[in-house]
């Protein structure tokens, strides 16, 4: 935690923050100007490529209008695709994602500079990815679903692939990418804390006590706050932009740390313990961060207390008007934090723009909070090793309390952020019994959901095996696995490039001896680390961004946020651009000529035909996300219509049928239209294509063992067979008891139909 040489100074050596004049009318502040950009001037309009140079680099600098652009576009996906669960919503989202990056793509295609193409091999293989969840569909079993989540993937994949070309043309707007996720983060968890606060306005059917809007689940509102946590390490820790922005990292901690903790959120939790422990260690602004962080901490943990001492806030189902009252005392007590927060940052960054500490405070200050946290391990260990169970025996007894499918879960209370057992280990082991089923190509994307019923042992429905890992296992098998790990090794390789901590122009020999002279804080260990001058503003960017997606990655490993667009996209972005930057030596878009001589330039045949074929490709992607929508609409239309117009319900019914063809609930209506409309040949055979189709989903077989209930009994009981088979807990004691409606109904079409078997046998 020593000190370096570029905390004392305040700029990194050589960097372009410390070149840069001052820019007129900024009051003394330096402004980076871009390499290649002497003049920071705008482009010349005329034609597509001036309107979009326009668009990209209307002022060197700027970086507002990029950031609330960004910050937007990550509202729109949190606010209006919640959780990804349902499709109306998901779709759209999807098709504006797809669109966006496709315009995005087609600019690249026309601005992007000659050279080497980097962050090209990360994005073919997540476009094989999604390749190979749109081929699921051949061997899925449940094709629907798996057609669906192809769209998902295209979405992500064009999100990626704009990273990487917007970065191309635009390096320097690399601020607005952190910028936009820290203020997109700030906002979802303000609304999120806002709803605990006006309960009765903007949650008044949520009961739990853990916040879980806008996502409408708990552990991605915690995710949301811990990237956005490391966002404001980078905003309070950075030695450039405005003093004031930076001020406001303070309260912005608070609030990401206290919405992570409201939501009783433990991987998120776990994941950002992570992540704070490798940007202290990747970047160098150690004081400047910890203040952030511990000031942030505090203020979160007073508000956190409080609250869990207010049974009102703390306690589920808990009447809406005693939780209004409290959320009304919650509220203003975060204000006076807030507020208190803010003025301790401005006051912090007025004092130490006077007059910087000198050395020796930051080394002894830095050994101090090295010390603290070294007396915290201990004393962590200490109490371990004190308790009833001692130090090896608490840590194997959480890791049995993880890891065992049958440990007792803690409830939604204060208390959950101590206990270790989870949920997770019953899915986890699910997947591998479907892993095991389908070894090579799995069950198809989004197969797990409908293939481990038959081997669940409780009654939970879920659709995702809350971890990374073995839902690919289940879903791809061994083929999506191998996938996955070399697009995790080419991505590595990628974003090695603009974070790689080593100089090679270094001797080992005076390096070492400088090391056992000087320590942390010696020439050394800075030649060691690639020279001070190597930790520029954007490689601090670089290198948070890098942690950013770590975080993300830890987290999507114990859960299923992955399929959440809020979440997923931001790591996407920053992981794009992490793999299209390039070595920061090189600048690889802007610094290639001066602007004038670029916008002049009109793009060849090549680009013009790569620029359309990208638009195109978007248009083509967009239309097939949204054909399942389209057969859903069409599906409703056909049951409103049944009672009054029964051709135009038998037209509605078969062009939702056409639009998507792997639709078990077009399917499904288009037979109980043809049953009501006189044709039960047509809607019997309708219900056995849709069994063809999905043989391995429980739901075709009972609808067609309800089709011949009345008819064909004994038929009918062997299709009920079947689909207790594949869902043997359809019909469980339990479900029974707490007569859940579909389990009795079920229960009582068996019975019926084996009396009807048995009464025809005697006869």
């Amino acid at each position: 935690m020593a000190a370096t040489p570029s905390e004392l100074q305040g700029q990194p050596a050589g960097s372009p923050e410390m070149l840069a004049p001052p820019a007129p009318g900024s009051g003394g502040r330096r402004r980076a100007e871009p390499a290649g950009h002497p003049g920071g001037g705008g482009h010349p309009a005329g034609g597509l490529r001036s309107l979009s140079g326009a668009l990209l680099r209307p002022r060197a600098g700027a970086q507002w209008w990029p950031t609330l652009l960004l910050a937007g576009v990550l509202c729109f996906a949190t606010f209006y695709a919640r959780g990804g669960l349902k499709l109306e919503p998901m779709t759209y989202c999807e098709m504006a994602l797809t669109l966006g990056a496709g315009l995005l793509i087609g600019v690249g295609a026309l601005r992007s500079p000659r050279g080497r193409l980097y962050g090209a091999g990360t994005t073919t293989l997540l476009l094989a990815l999604t390749i190979l969840t749109g081929l699921s569909v051949v061997w899925s079993v449940a094709p629907d679903a798996s057609l669906q989540d192809s769209g998902r993937m295209l979405a992500y994949t064009g999100v990626f692939a704009a990273a990487v070309t917007v970065v191309r043309i635009a390096p320097e707007r690399w601020p607005a990418v952190l910028g936009g996720l820290t203020l997109a983060a700030s906002t979802v968890c303000g609304y999120a804390l806002l709803t605990k606060v006006f309960p009765a306005t903007l949650a008044p059917t949520n009961t739990a006590a853990r916040l879980e809007e806008p996502y409408e689940y708990w552990n991605a509102i915690g995710l949301t706050a811990a990237m956005g946590a490391i966002g404001c390490l980078w905003l309070g820790g950075r030695r450039t932009g405005h003093a004031l922005l930076s001020a406001l990292a303070y309260p912005a901690m608070a609030l990401m740390l206290l919405t992570l903790v409201l939501a009783y959120s433990r991987g998120a939790l776990a994941a950002l313990g992570i992540g704070v422990v490798l940007w202290f260690c990747v970047v160098p602004l150690r004081l400047r961060g910890a203040a952030v962080l511990i000031l942030g901490g505090i203020g979160a943990a007073a508000v956190a207390a409080w609250d869990f001492s207010n049974s009102s806030l703390s306690s589920e189902n808990v009447p809406l008007a005693e939780r209004t009252t409290a959320g009304h005392e919650l509220g203003a007590l975060i204000a006076a934090v807030v507020i208190a927060l803010t003025i301790a940052g401005v006051a912090i960054g007025f004092m130490t723009a006077r007059r910087a500490p000198s050395p020796l405070f930051r080394r002894r200050l830095g050994t101090a909070l090295l010390g603290l946290m070294a007396v915290a391990v201990i004393a962590f260990a200490g109490a371990l090793a004190h308790s009833h169970r001692g130090l090896t025996g608490s840590i194997s007894h959480a890791v049995s309390a993880l890891t065992d499918p049958n440990a007792k879960t803690p409830p939604n209370t204060p208390g959950r952020l101590t206990a270790v057992a989870s949920v997770r280990a019953r899915y986890w082991k699910e997947a591998l019994q479907v892993f095991d089923a389908h070894p090579v190509l799995g069950a198809g994307a989004m197969g797990y959901g409908t293939a481990r019923l038959r081997y669940r042992r409780e009654t939970l429905d879920v659709i995702h095996a809350h971890g990374f890992v073995v839902q690919t296992l289940a879903d791809f098998g061994v083929v999506g696995l191998l996938v996955i790990l070399a697009l995790l090794l080419c991505w590595m390789a990628a974003a090695g490039r603009p974070t790689h901590p080593f100089n090679r122009r270094w001797r080992p020999w005076s390096t070492w001896r400088d090391l056992a002279g000087g320590g942390l804080s010696g020439p050394g260990w800075e030649r060691l680390r690639g020279g001070e001058s190597s930790y520029s503003a954007e490689r601090v960017g670089m290198l948070s961004m890098l942690v950013v997606v770590v975080v993300f990655g830890i987290h999507s490993m114990v859960d299923w946020t992955w399929y959440v667009p809020g979440d997923a996209c931001v790591a996407l972005i920053c992981a794009g651009w992490l793999a299209g930057r390039g070595p920061l030596g090189a600048r690889a878009a802007a610094g290639a000529a001066p602007a004038p001589e670029r916008a002049h330039r009109r793009p060849g045949t090549v680009r013009l035909a790569a620029a359309g074929a990208a638009v195109v490709a978007a248009l083509l992607g967009a239309w097939s996300q949204w054909q399942p929508q389209r057969s859903e609409d069409a599906r409703e239309q056909a049951l409103e219509l049944l009672a009054g117009h029964p051709a135009a319900a038998t037209a509605a019914a078969e062009r939702a049928v056409s639009r998507n063809p792997l639709s078990t609930p077009a399917l499904f209506t288009l037979a109980e239209v043809q049953r009501d409309t006189g044709h039960p040949l047509k809607a019997r055979a309708t219900l056995q294509r849709a069994v063809r189709e999905q043989p391995s989903n429980p739901a075709t077989w009972l609808q067609l063992a309800r089709f011949d209930l009345a008819a064909s009994p004994g038929l009918a009981l062997q299709e009920l067979e079947a689909t207790i088979y594949l869902n043997p807990q359809v019909t469980s004691p339990e479900l029974l008891t707490y007569k859940e409606p579909e389990a009795i109904e079920v229960h009582n079409d068996y019975i019926q139909a084996y009396v009807a078997t048995m009464a025809r046998k005697r006869q």
